[in-house]
């Protein structure tokens, strides 16, 4: 069971897992822990901040530093009221004056700040740890490391087969697929192999790792997964780890549901102690992605290690409608595991109505099913994915004619182009939307966002597209158009 969280409730201690659904606040919740964790006394050096990317990173900076400001400002007497800054102020003169000293002193000092993606954090760690962090000081940072690999491969392989009485038991292109998947799983363990050749793959596999890890030491080169690695392995040393709790008292960690089991490893080793006040944030049902690199079993080791398992339970973006249609959809629905539910929130009050009113749709969710006689079919019968794309496209198109034609309001103004966003899965996707959207004379724009690619009308666009937490959780489309407007 969990309960709700409540961001003026008493402080988290010991681990805490907080599970967040989009728009639930994460980023807000995290900015107003640290500035509780501020005025508390703990000093802004010691309290780390990680989050999974370099975005996300510069987002968080900002926030925490726009609550710290904020609350200065109301104990002064002159910002806005929230529930945060009345929890600060509440309190004798002398203890709101502590208070509003420590918020001060914490921004003349923020750029103490360690707030920082995972791996730069360990980055930073490894650089501060000298000899221990077996970190050299003219370290290239490369993310492929393609052509090394194939270069190992190719002369392990000529090694161990050259001059092989007949046919070499495995292909080189067998030999690539062992090496990639020996390297791509670096703390996997290689299972003992029964027969010739099996042990003759699983030897290989062993030897790619050495030889790999002494050409990149040889020429002073490192993936960002290396620092993973290396820290982890430092942590193995008492002293390193009781170093970093010596430095940090709180660590928050966003994005939770994107780590694996070495950085998962690492905060263990390291924060999961008595002492430290370690907050995991994030949305369990993300856990699910192992493309993004997440590991499901990570975010339930860590859940199940915890004292606490609260929930963000508001959606402060959503309107309660959408949120009814969800529910109705997904209720009950198990992502993956047992313990990775789906869980029901509620909008925020004054989204307990639609804020579009008067749309032509009706449903604020409707799933689109495309007629045979509408697409081009293959001779098994299945629709053509480019006929099937062209149909969607134009579908929605109409649709969104249909809707800027009826007067429907949201938020009380007439729609426009601009309240609009297209998601969809590629650049393809993207152009064939964009050109249906221009034949419909519709101003429209393509922006590139990670693996996501959003077509949005030509104004405020960018304002929207930041909006939207975590494009990359949206899924492929299949056979039908999914729309659903806010």
């Amino acid at each position: 069971m969990t309960d709700q969280f409540d961001l003026t409730g008493p402080l988290p201690t010991g681990v805490t897992v907080l599970e967040a659904s989009a728009g639930t606040g994460k980023t807000y919740t995290i900015a107003g822990l640290a500035a509780r964790y501020v005025c508390e006394g703990i000093p802004l050096e010691q309290l780390l901040l990680v989050t999974f990317t370099r975005m996300a990173t510069g987002e968080l900076r900002e926030r925490v530093r726009e609550r710290l400001v904020s609350a200065e400002r109301f104990l002064e007497g002159t910002g806005r009221s929230d529930p945060v800054n009345e929890l600060l102020a509440t309190g004798t003169p002398d203890e709101v004056a502590v208070r509003r000293d420590r918020l001060s002193r914490a921004l003349a000092d923020f750029d103490a700040a360690t707030i920082s993606t995972t791996h730069g954090f360990c980055q930073e760690v490894l650089g501060g740890l000298g000899i221990a962090g077996d970190l050299e000081p003219d370290t290239v940072f490369v993310e492929d490391l393609g052509d090394l690999v194939d270069e190992v491969v190719d002369d392990l392989y000529v090694r161990r087969f050259h001059g092989h009485d007949g046919r070499p038991p495995f292909e080189r292109w067998q030999a690539g697929q062992i090496a990639r998947a020996a390297i791509g799983n670096p703390d996997a363990p290689i299972a003992p192999a029964v027969g010739e050749v099996p042990e003759m793959r699983r030897a290989l596999a062993e030897a790619v790792r050495k030889e790999l890890e002494l050409r990149k030491r040889r020429l002073a080169v490192m993936t960002f997964d290396d620092l993973l690695t290396r820290l982890d392995d430092a942590l193995a040393d008492d002293a390193v780890a009781a170093r970093l709790r010596d430095r940090y008292r709180v660590v928050l960690v966003d994005e939770f549901q994107d780590t694996d089991p070495v950085q998962w490893n690492i905060v263990r080793r390291a924060f999961a102690v008595e002492g430290v006040t370690l907050v995991l944030i994030g949305d369990p049902k993300q856990a699910i992605y192992a493309f993004r690199g997440a590991d499901v079993y990570a975010y339930l080791e860590a859940a199940r290690s915890a004292a606490a398992r609260p929930t963000l339970e508001v959606n402060r973006r959503s309107d309660q409608p959408l949120i009814d249609a969800y529910d109705a959809l997904f209720g009950g629905l198990k992502l993956g595991h047992p313990d990775i539910a789906y869980r029901h929130v509620r909008a925020a009050e004054d989204h307990r109505v639609s804020r579009l009113t008067d749309a032509p749709q009706g449903a604020p969710l409707r799933i689109r099913v495309v007629h045979r006689d509408d697409v081009r079919l293959t001779q098994g019968g299945y629709a053509t994915a480019p006929s099937a794309r062209e149909h969607i496209a134009k579908d929605v198109a109409a649709d969104l004619v249909a809707l800027l034609s009826s007067g429907a309001r949201v938020d009380g103004e007439p729609v426009e182009p601009r309240h609009v966003a297209v998601l969809v899965p590629t650049n393809r996707n993207a152009a064939l939307v964009r050109d249906a959207l221009d034949q419909a004379r519709i101003p429209a724009v393509i922006n590139g966002a990670g693996s996501v690619f959003a077509t949005a009308p030509a104004r405020d666009w960018l304002r929207l597209l930041e909006a939207l937490e975590r494009p990359a959780s949206v899924s492929r489309a299949r056979s039908a158009a999914l729309t659903s407007f806010v």
